[in-house]
């Protein structure tokens, strides 16, 4: 490592600014749907690589589409008129020596499960098509893997940032989607849909919700019984809302909803997204690691999802420095935030990047040599533990999404 900075900075946290503004998309939100796909793609062709191989071989599945379809719906039900399709592109290793690796197979077989155990009204047998377009990988970036060493070499130049801890804010943004899209809520309301979209606006110590779900079309007889359904949906979300420490929690649903204006004026759904007929998806424009996109925090430029989990910096730094961040923020006494940032350099082992950046906030007094000998202690922790870090990257053990 070349360069390791540790500062005390007199910033306001986030929590105590007057405004806040976060997001989450939720489970059938397609960029979501992009994002959970292409990581679930890669650690599957990791678990296939080490079976065969005893070690992930190149690939970065990182770039994928989401192409909307085309519906018929109006209450009491639809058809599928164009089914959504899904673009899976980048490249993988598709043999090594004499061995075949089964990589469309995979790909797709990984598609069709996620779909089908994520959103309940998706065929994906029907409702989906899967297009996939990898390609062999580089020499040069192929070349990485066959390098002897424990410890393989970055695989690009990038910069990535993490942060702890969350806000009230992104707490409750986080924790307002995962409720709706919570077993338990879905036996309550089956006639919600999967893409769901939180929106948290704090001003002061008031937060302000607006969440977008739509109600299935199967469920749904008449305009009357949407505003019913709504309703109900709405009142329990207003409860959830009161468990949070907020002055006051305004919960606003589906607002582009107009009485009277039949079908065109409220939010059905068929299959549960918005992908079936309205919003197509990409990799990289859902949620940050963390879960949530936070406009108050900085934020870097890499898309964490199905990149390789042993070489790809812009995977592994960005899953990194929010642990970094957290586990910092933990175990080092006073600090109200905290910021990590991670350069790479490509070529130069991953558990030697070439600057490390920590911003410590304080919530009381610090001593500067106390905070950068415990900070120092916790990064040397994390980059002497990387080979078992990317092992549980390579398992999937860390959500991107």
């Amino acid at each position: 490592m070349q360069a390791v900075s540790i500062e005390i900075i007199d910033n306001l946290p986030v929590a105590r600014q007057n405004v806040e503004i976060v997001e989450r998309k939720g489970t059938g939100h397609p960029d979501y749907i992009c994002d959970a796909v292409m990581d679930a793609i890669s650690v599957n062709l990791s678990r296939e690589y080490v079976k065969l191989f005893g070690e992930v071989l190149h690939h970065n599945i990182d770039k994928g589409l989401l192409v909307a379809g085309q519906v018929e719906k109006g209450f009491g039900g639809g058809r599928v008129i164009k089914p959504m399709e899904f673009i899976i592109g980048d490249r993988a290793t598709f043999r090594a020596g004499r061995k075949r690796i089964p990589v469309v197979e995979i790909v797709k077989a990984t598609v069709r499960d996620w779909f089908r155990e994520n959103l309940r009204y998706v065929d994906p047998e029907k409702d989906l098509k899967i297009r996939v377009v990898l390609g062999e990988g580089s020499v040069e970036l192929t070349d990485i893997f066959k390098r002897k060493g424990r410890i393989k070499g970055a695989n690009d130049t990038s910069a990535t940032v993490g942060y702890a801890p969350f806000t009230p804010t992104e707490r409750a943004v986080y924790e307002f989607e995962r409720f709706i899209n919570s077993p338990a809520f879905k036996t309550r309301f089956p006639e919600t849909g999967e893409d769901v979209k939180v929106m948290g606006f704090r001003y002061g110590n008031e937060l302000d919700i607006t969440v977008a779900c739509p109600l299935i079309a199967r469920y749904i007889k008449n305009e009357k019984e949407y505003f019913s359904r709504k309703n109900a949906v709405f009142q329990a979300l207003k409860r959830f809302a009161s468990e949070f420490p907020f002055g006051r929690v305004v919960v606003n649903l589906n607002t582009l909803d107009r009485k009277g204006s039949g079908v065109g004026g409220v939010y059905l759904s068929l299959l549960g997204t918005s992908a079936e007929d309205a919003d197509s998806g990409q990799v990289g424009r859902g949620n940050r690691v963390n879960g949530v996109i936070s406009l108050n925090r900085p934020t870097g430029t890499e898309a964490a999802a199905g990149k390789n989990p042993v070489s790809h910096v812009g995977k592994i730094y960005t899953v990194l420095a929010h642990r970094m961040a957290k586990e910092i923020y933990e175990r080092v006494d006073g600090i109200a935030e905290v910021y990590v940032w991670f350069l790479s350099q490509i070529g130069a082992p991953i558990d030697k990047p070439k600057h490390v950046s920590i911003q410590v906030i304080p919530r009381r007094r610090l001593v500067h040599r106390t905070v950068e000998r415990q900070v120092r202690f916790i990064l040397d922790e994390f980059l002497s533990g990387i080979t078992i870090f990317t092992g549980e990257l390579v398992r999937g053990e860390y959500p991107v999404c």
